[in-house]
């Protein structure tokens, strides 16, 4: 039965010695000499007498104290020391407290790191990372509820980022499983938000897709005047069409001259998976060329300030706009899609094959198991048969008709 009111702890003074006063159930204040009163709770485990610490009035006052006296009793007929369960639970409350979102966001960017993600792809995860710091950085993970995931994503969201809030969401969701994965939260918050934010209009990167406009990129390419290594960038992005990031980053090391193929590895690749591209005469003797200017070191298109580092993502762009191409007629990007368009308009080659030569990866599962074929042979005449084709277009010929015959020689891939 309980003999404590507030009113008697509020006026209790502190004596020469500490002193006790008893509330029932084992619950009783400490008063120091100090003036510092003290909840303690003393109970029986396994017949031993044992004392336990609730906390310290006025910031627990006599309900919560007893509420805690309550939540003793409990476990104490469920077989569990309270006192053990204590440091239990000041061990949790410690390991939360350390593992802040950011802390985990940084060791997952580091695990990357060691997996070899693409450093491209790296900087953009860093860029969304820094928006969602100060809203949820200094939280401990595992305590983040969707709603907050949410305000942080819609900070992005209401600046007309759209694509950046959706890919920040994907993000955050790679994280918060790590942390569900290295026991530091019980689930991924942002599975709550699927149909939340914003979708963002598709928007197809600019590109050249009519043979006259190709052949006066063409024409232009060959009339640029700015650094040399710059006008081979543009020249062999036409030609091999792979992402300007492979491009740019394309090592000496990855060249098979011999047997006219670029091995461009994994985790260069934005699908993870090795990818072969062969090498036309006119690419060769194109990489023949460059090989004088920039061979002694490692990249093949190098930095203009350092050759430790590769060329800038944004070089090949500004030279587009140099030659007066804009950024809405034509990006680095877009001689991926002038190459798929007129190739496939040409019906000379399975589109399968086409597709397998830009990287592409089939979203159709069943029909990805029919497609696992390389169509090497068939890329090999298809990259010859671009550069022919780019030549032709340059010095203004007309493009071939389709020659649906030779589409069927390489039907069966």
């Amino acid at each position: 039965m309980s003999t404590l009111f507030a009113i008697t702890i509020a006026n209790a003074k502190p004596k020469e010695r500490l002193y006790k006063m008893f509330d029932g159930g084992g619950l009783h204040l400490f008063v120091k000499p100090n003036g510092s009163k003290l909840w303690r709770l003393t109970y029986s485990w396994l017949g031993r007498q044992k004392t336990l610490s609730l906390g310290q009035w006025p910031g627990l006052g006599l309900a919560d104290a007893r509420t805690k006296r309550e939540e003793a009793r409990r476990l104490l007929a469920t077989g569990v020391d309270p006192s053990h369960q204590q440091k239990i639970d000041a061990a949790k409350a410690k390991m939360e407290e350390n593992n802040t979102f950011k802390a985990v966001a940084l060791e997952w960017i580091a695990k990357q790191e060691r997996e070899q993600m693409a450093e491209v792809t790296l900087s953009k995860v860093r860029w969304l990372l820094d928006k969602a710091y100060p809203k949820i950085g200094a939280r401990p993970i595992a305590q983040i509820t969707a709603h907050e995931v949410l305000i942080a994503l819609r900070s992005v969201e209401a600046t007309g980022r759209y694509e950046s809030a959706r890919r920040m969401r994907s993000v955050l969701g790679r994280i918060f499983r790590y942390a569900v994965a290295t026991a530091r939260a019980d689930r991924d918050p942002t599975s709550d938000l699927r149909g939340a934010l914003t979708a963002p209009k598709s928007k197809h990167l600019a590109a050249i897709t009519t043979p006259n406009r190709a052949g006066e990129l063409m024409r232009a390419i060959e009339g640029y005047s700015g650094h040399v290594i710059t006008l081979y960038a543009l020249r062999l992005s036409a030609h091999l069409f792979v992402r300007p990031g492979e491009l740019r980053q394309a090592e000496w090391a990855e060249f098979d001259f011999d047997r006219s193929v670029w091995n461009i590895p994994a985790e260069k690749m934005k699908m993870r998976r090795p990818h072969r591209v062969p090498l036309s005469t006119q690419v060769a003797g194109l990489f023949e060329s460059l090989w004088d200017l920039t061979g002694q070191g490692r990249y093949c298109f190098p930095s203009l300030r350092t050759s430790a580092r590769p060329m800038s993502e944004n070089t090949v762009n500004a030279a587009l706009r140099a030659l007066g191409f804009g950024q809405e007629e034509m990006t680095a990007h877009g001689f991926r899609a002038m190459a798929a368009t007129l190739l496939n308009e040409t019906g000379r080659f399975n589109p399968d094959a086409i597709e397998r030569q830009l990287a592409h990866m089939e979203n159709n599962g069943v029909r990805r198991a029919y497609t696992r074929g390389e169509y090497w042979n068939e890329r090999v005449v298809l990259m010859q048969f671009w550069s022919d084709e780019l030549d032709r277009l340059r010095n203004g010929a007309k493009v071939l008709k389709p020659n649906f015959a030779d589409q069927k020689t390489f039907a069966s891939g």
